[in-house]
């Protein structure tokens, strides 16, 4: 008997997709400035830097598990990707669909103005499902990518969600995740963060549940991550050549030379970096 089938009915809870409103994904949900700006047509740097690491080509077939508001998709278009995206939510759902519907409409304006024999514009495919059980076939992606989604899932569904996007790669094919914050970050370097800021009289702008920053996340983070706990995830849910690794949005504060040395000593030298790092990274191969 396994795990999952030995579950109570609390130990086998998610969070409810209501709760991922029109709101959330335009005044909270991750680039949703650079959203909006550009009505999708360019990604965030986080989302731009995620992608980027994913290598993905004309030829391959590419799923954005969450793809939320779709401009992943509307990046696929543009380079000739055939994408698929898929999100839990219907909100969501919708506005990627709209967002593939105004590149789609984009694209068919500019073929008019070009010669003929221009390649066929490629429509991604827009569906509503739950990453535990996708619906899609067996090695059916070259490419799944996962960005701003593990932190939503509790342990059980993350856990199931890998097993199962592991199913729909190809072999040889690549997860790509990108996840926020680092664990350790909230749970040890914050507080030290606070403090400083703090005595430096900015106190107010650091609250002490460092998800209050962003009071949504306290509703809908349920399983933050670190560079161990990321690496036991991918490896239970059935993955090899495993790299996690830690980043942080650019930073461009004018500071003193000793708060510019503390930060140069805390983003930069392990094993400091390890917990003051925001962002996680993991790339996965399924073992087949």
């Amino acid at each position: 008997m396994n795990k999952q089938s030995t579950m109570t009915p609390d130990e086998r809870k998610s969070l409810p997709s209501t709760l991922y409103t029109e709101e959330y994904f335009l005044t909270a949900c991750e680039g949703y400035d650079v959203f909006l700006e550009s009505e999708g047509a360019h990604l965030s740097r986080r989302l731009r830097d995620a992608f980027a690491l994913a290598d993905v080509r004309p030829g391959m077939r590419v799923l954005d598990v969450g793809c939320g508001r779709g401009e992943i998709l509307r990046h696929c278009m543009r380079l000739g990707i055939e994408a698929h995206g898929m999100d839990y939510a219907a909100v969501a759902t919708q506005m990627s669909r709209d967002v593939v519907a105004a590149e789609t409409q984009r694209v068919a304006a500019e073929t008019q103005r070009v010669a003929a024999e221009t390649q066929a514009p490629v429509h991604p495919g827009v569906c509503q499902a739950d990453a535990k059980t996708l619906p899609f076939p067996n090695d059916h992606f070259d490419r799944v990518l996962m960005f701003d989604v593990v932190e939503h899932l509790f342990p059980w569904e993350l856990q199931q969600a890998f097993i199962d996007i592991g199913r729909v790669l190809k072999p040889g094919g690549r997860l790509v995740i990108h996840t926020a914050p680092n664990r350790w970050y909230d749970a040890y370097a914050y507080p030290w963060v606070r403090r400083v800021r703090t005595l430096l009289g900015q106190g107010d702008s650091y609250p002490k549940d460092p998800r209050a920053i962003t009071p949504v996340n306290q509703d809908v983070h349920v399983n933050e991550q670190d560079l161990l706990s990321m690496r036991r995830a991918l490896r239970r849910g059935g993955y090899g050549n495993i790299r996690v690794w830690l980043d942080s949005p650019p930073q461009s504060r004018v500071e003193s030379p000793v708060l510019a040395g503390l930060r140069r000593v805390a983003f930069g030298v392990p094993p400091f970096r390890w917990f003051f790092e925001r962002e996680v990274f993991a790339v996965g191969e399924p073992v087949k």
